[in-house]
């Protein structure tokens, strides 16, 4: 038995600890490209407002990388240390990956994120717009690889087994598995919405305060554009990905809808609201839409889904999990869309910048990117289970051999120790986008030489600059 709860606190703590860590890479991803777009606009029209923003969001991007970089780092050490049985499986396949990941996104990044950071006045503009696309192309690259190992998980091709353990025999087939697209394309747009809501949030924020400054207005409009353009092609992408998934994993899409039986040759009605109950083997309170399940899931009105009864019950994931943390991620993203659509209203009526409610309401939105992207892993991950590589490796198989007090230890070191950290940075973030964008008006390159006065070359310094103050504001402001 306490094998058992060690091997349930070993999933609880690497729950924890990716739900930490994906929130900021998610941010990353998306503000490098944001800030890509800002310094074309700038270096395209030479308006202030481009360049002020940019150095705004220069420093959030700052802290977060920094921190995704740190909360990464534990989650490659818990592979060796909590997952020892899948790093021996299938560590031939997922170690050059993450290898991979190393030799071109980090290497990328490393390269040119201190000329991105400080090189402003250092370098010529070109070369400094070049920097930052390299670490926008640098975000994707990372993200690439990290889908094509999680991908490989999901839907594995490409190797043989040889005396217990993978072997690969086609790179191209292991990397390009058939749920990689769906999921790379999948996870990189939701990176931009969640960033699009965070910066809009940002934006609505100071609009609320009387900042009508332009600078406040451009970031508001350009994330209402992200949300308008985006959201809905997320919906078709999504579509498109649970397609898939019910071709390769359809345990998972039985687990999602709620259904335990369905009949041959009748429509599967969606199930709304309902909670599944897998001891029992029903969905209780289920408040049903006719012919719906079918219609989204097969395009038909007339083919059932697969229930989970067709699977034994060992081979059944936590539909009452996961039921619920899909229709989360589907409803946000409704949502998300609803804000775009109310945005171009209000543009079309000239009222977008006055609409306080409108304000309100994306204020409250600003978490709800990675509150989706949150509880589309949980609905991906959980309904893997019990498989950890799908139909090959048990998750049961693959935790190492930890007993219940070292996990307990562990898990309540992870809590404190990442609520202490990174919410003093995620705090500290917030300080400065209170702050929001100041003035570069009369920025003087930096001094240098012997006894002058020099800007630390580590990530978190591009952040320091008036952030325990207001210093530069406009009176009135507030």
């Amino acid at each position: 038995m306490g094998d058992m709860h060690a091997f349930i606190l070993a999933r609880i703590q690497f729950a924890f600890t990716v739900s930490f860590h994906i929130i900021f890479p998610a941010i990353t991803i998306g503000l490098a490209s944001f800030l890509a777009v800002l310094e074309a606009l700038w270096l395209k029209t030479r308006r202030e407002s481009y360049r002020d923003l940019y150095h705004f969001w220069l420093k959030i991007f700052a802290i977060n990388f920094g921190m995704g970089v740190v909360s990464g780092l534990v989650m490659a050490y818990q592979f060796g240390t909590n997952w020892s049985g899948f790093s021996a499986f299938a560590g031939s396949i997922t170690g050059p990956l993450l290898t991979y990941e190393v030799l071109t996104a980090f290497f990328l990044e490393a390269g040119f994120l201190g000329v991105m950071l400080f090189g402003w006045d250092r370098v010529g503009p070109g070369l400094h717009f070049f920097s930052t696309c390299m670490v926008m192309l640098g975000t994707i690259m990372s993200t690439f690889w990290i889908l094509a190992s999680n991908s490989w998980m999901h839907t594995p091709q490409g190797f043989e087994i040889v005396n217990g353990q993978v072997i690969p025999v086609d790179w191209l087939a292991v990397i390009f598995n058939p749920s990689f697209p769906y999921r790379l394309l999948h996870m990189t747009i939701a990176a931009f919405l969640a960033s699009a809501f965070f910066v809009g949030a940002s934006g609505a924020w100071h609009l609320l305060r009387g900042n009508n400054s332009a600078p406040v207005r451009i970031m508001f409009s350009m994330a209402m554009w992200m949300a308008l353009c985006v959201a809905p092609i997320q919906a078709f992408v999504g579509d498109a990905h649970g397609l898939n998934t019910l071709e390769h994993q359809p345990a998972k899409i039985a687990a999602i809808e709620g259904h335990w039986e369905n009949t041959a040759g009748r429509a599967t009605p969606l199930i709304v609201f309902g909670l599944p109950d897998m001891r029992a083997e029903k969905t209780r309170f289920a408040l049903e839409i006719p012919y719906l399940g079918s219609l989204i899931l097969t395009h038909s009105l007339d083919k059932p889904i697969p229930a989970l009864k067709d699977f034994p019950p060992d081979e059944r994931p936590n539909s009452t999990i996961i039921f619920w943390s899909f229709r989360i991620m589907v409803g946000l993203g409704l949502l998300m869309i609803t804000v775009g659509v109310a945005g171009l209203y209000l543009r079309w009526r000239g009222t977008l910048f006055h609409s306080r409610p409108f304000h309100q309401f994306v204020l409250y939105m600003g978490p709800s990117g990675l509150l989706a992207i949150i509880a589309g892993w949980f609905t991906t991950e959980i309904g893997r289970q019990p498989w950890v590589v799908y139909g090959l490796l048990r998750t049961r198989d693959a935790v190492s051999a930890h007993g219940a007090l070292h996990m307990s230890i562990s898990l309540l070191a992870f809590i404190v120790v990442y609520f202490a950290v990174f919410g003093t940075g995620i705090i500290y973030m917030l300080r400065l986008i209170r702050q929001g964008p100041q003035s570069s008006s009369g920025r003087h390159a930096p001094e240098g030489g012997p006894g002058q006065k020099r800007t630390p070359a580590r990530p978190l310094s591009a952040a320091d600059n008036g952030a325990a103050g207001d210093e530069g504001f406009p009176e009135g402001r507030h």
